[in-house]
C-alpha cells in the first residue's frame, strides 16, 4: 500500500511543473517586459495622439477615456472612473518677457513661460523697472522698495546637491510663493529663474500658489541663459525695464476623473496594493516623463502580472490620478474615498520622476515596513537596482500615508529629469524604450513581492 502511494505521488511530481522560485518569477517579469512589452507603444499613443493634458482640458478628458479603454483591453477584473472636480487654468496666448531699454542689447525677447495658475497681464501687458533678488528673504528685506517694480528672483537649484530631487524641493518655494511675497510689498509682477539644473534656453513652467488675502500679480519663468543675461545687464544698468505680457485665466472648476482598474485578490481581496501615476501634465510639451511614463508603467506592471499568471493574492489597483500638477485634487479625493469606504490600502507605489533607468525605490512607513523593502534588495540587484534606503514616496500617494499605508516611489536615475520637467521638450522622443521597460518591470516585480508577503 505504501509503495503504491509513493509511486502515485512520484507520478504526480513528474507530470506537474515545480513551482517557480521568486527569482524565477521575477526573471520572467523582466524577460517579458523587455521582449514583449507594450509600455513604450502605449506611451507613444498618449503623447503623440493626445499630447499635453492640463487638468480641465479636452486632452485631459481624452486621456481619461484612453486609459480606461486600455485597462479594459487588458482584461482587468474591473475598470471604473472616480469623479473629481479639478481646477481649469488656461494659458490663453503667447507669453512675452522683453527687455525694452538696454544700453547694451537694446530691445530683446527672452525665453519665458508664464507660471501655472498665474493671472495674466491682459493684452496690453505691463512695463516696469526691474529689481533683482536672490531669495524670498531678500524680498522682505527690501520691502516697500519693491512697490511698482518687477521683481526678478534669481535663485536656482543648487548644483552641488547630488540628489536633484532634494535640490528641486529646496528651490521650488521661489516658484510657488514668489509672487505672493513680492505682491504683498506692491510689486507689479515677478520673473523667476527656471527651476532646473541645466544651463540652456528652455523655460520651465510649473504651479504657483497665491496666498490668501495677498495681492495676485503675474508671474513668469526665464530660461537659465536668459536669467544670466538679465542679471548681467542689471549689474550695468540699474534702470533696466521689462515689458511683460500674459493671458492666463483661472476658469471655474470642471468635472474630471481618476481612472481606476483592479485585479481582484484571490486570498485577501480586501488588502489593496495601489500603483499609479498622474495623468495630467502641463500644457507645454507632451508630459512624456511627467508623468505619462509613470502612468503607462503602472498599467504595464499590472498587465505583466496578469499575463504571466502570477495570480494576485491581494487586490492590485491601478490608478491614473488627475490634477497632480496644479492642485493634487485626484490624490486627495482618492484618499478621502478610501477612508470613507474603510478600504485597507496596505501599500501604494507611484512612478513620478520620469521614465529613466531605475536604480531603486524610496519609501515612507514604519521601521518594519522599511526593513521589509530593504529585504527585497537582493532580488533587484541583478537588474541594476541598489538604492532602497531613501525616504520618500510620491505626491498622489502621500494622502494615503495618514491611513497607515506603506508608500513607495520608483527611484530612477533622475539627473536628466529636471532638463525636461515642465517644458516643451518633455516629449516622447526623449524617452528611452529600454529604460522605460526596465522601470515597468521593476514596479511589477515589487508588486509581486508585496502581493506574496503582504506588508508588515
Amino acid at each position: 500500500m505504501r509503495q503504491t502511494l509513493f509511486l502515485s505521488v512520484l507520478f504526480l511530481l513528474t507530470i506537474q511543473p515545480s513551482a517557480q522560485t521568486r527569482e524565477e518569477s521575477i526573471k520572467s517579469i523582466y524577460d517579458q517586459a523587455l521582449t514583449n512589452g507594450e509600455v513604450y507603444e502605449n506611451l507613444r499613443f498618449l503623447c503623440k495622439e493626445i499630447g499635453s493634458r492640463l487638468s480641465g482640458s479636452p486632452e485631459a478628458a481624452a486621456a481619461v477615456e484612453y486609459t480606461r479603454q486600455l485597462m479594459e483591453s487588458y482584461a482587468f477584473d474591473s475598470v471604473y472612473l472616480q469623479p473629481v472636480m479639478v481646477p481649469h487654468w488656461i494659458r490663453g496666448g503667447k507669453d512675452i518677457v522683453r527687455i525694452v531699454n538696454s544700453t547694451k542689447v537694446g530691445t530683446r525677447e527672452l525665453n519665458c513661460l508664464a507660471l501655472g495658475n498665474a493671472i495674466g497681464t491682459g493684452p496690453g501687458g505691463l512695463t516696469g523697472n526691474v529689481i533683482e533678488v536672490a531669495s524670498l528673504a531678500e524680498i522682505d528685506e527690501i520691502g516697500a522698495g519693491l512697490k511698482d517694480k518687477i521683481v526678478f528672483i534669481n535663485a536656482g537649484m543648487d548644483p552641488t546637491t547630488i540628489n536633484n530631487a532634494s535640490a528641486y524641493s529646496s528651490a521650488v518655494v521661489v516658484r510657488a510663493y514668489g509672487a505672493s511675497e513680492a505682491g504683498k510689498h506692491g510689486a507689479k509682477a515677478v520673473v523667476i529663474r527656471s527651476i532646473t539644473n541645466r544651463q540652456d534656453d528652455i523655460p520651465h513652467t510649473g504651479s504657483l500658489v497665491y496666498k490668501p488675502l495677498m495681492p495676485r500679480i503675474p508671474a513668469f519663468a526665464l530660461s537659465a541663459n536668459d536669467a544670466d543675461l538679465l542679471s548681467d545687464l542689471l549689474d550695468e544698468q540699474t534702470d533696466l525695464s521689462l515689458y511683460l505680457e500674459s493671458h492666463g485665466q483661472q476658469l471655474p472648476d470642471v468635472l474630471s476623473y481618476n481612472v481606476v482598474g483592479e485585479i481582484r485578490g484571490t486570498e485577501f481581496p480586501d488588502e489593496i496594493i495601489v500603483v499609479g501615476g498622474h495623468l495630467d501634465s502641463w500644457d507645454v510639451g507632451e508630459g512624456a516623463h511627467d508623468d505619462g511614463a509613470g502612468c503607462m508603467q503602472a498599467i504595464e506592471a499590472a498587465r505583466l502580472l496578469n499575463e504571466l499568471g502570477l495570480a494576485s493574492k491581494r487586490t492590485i489597483r491601478v490608478v491614473m490620478w488627475m490634477n497632480e500638477e496644479n492642485g493634487l485634487r485626484g490624490g486627495r479625493e482618492y484618499a478621502r474615498l478610501a477612508e470613507e469606504n474603510n478600504e485597507n490600502h496596505i501599500a501604494a507605489l507611484e512612478s513620478d520622476t520620469g521614465g529613466f533607468r531605475p536604480v531603486g525605490f524610496k519609501s515612507g512607513g514604519t521601521e518594519a515596513q522599511q526593513n521589509q523593502l530593504l529585504g527585497y534588495q537582493e532580488y533587484f540587484e541583478p537588474y541594476g537596482l541598489w538604492r532602497f534606503d531613501e525616504r520618500g514616496g510620491g505626491a498622489d500617494i502621500g494622502p494615503l500615508k495618514s491611513q497607515g499605508t506603506f508608500v513607495i516611489g520608483l527611484r530612477p536615475d533622475s539627473q536628466r529629469y529636471w532638463i525636461h520637467h515642465h517644458t516643451d521638450v518633455d516629449v516622447f522622443e526623449y524617452v528611452d524604450r529600454r529604460e522605460l521597460e526596465l522601470g515597468a518591470a521593476s514596479m511589477a516585480a515589487l508588486l509581486y513581492l508585496l502581493d506574496q508577503d503582504g506588508v508588515d
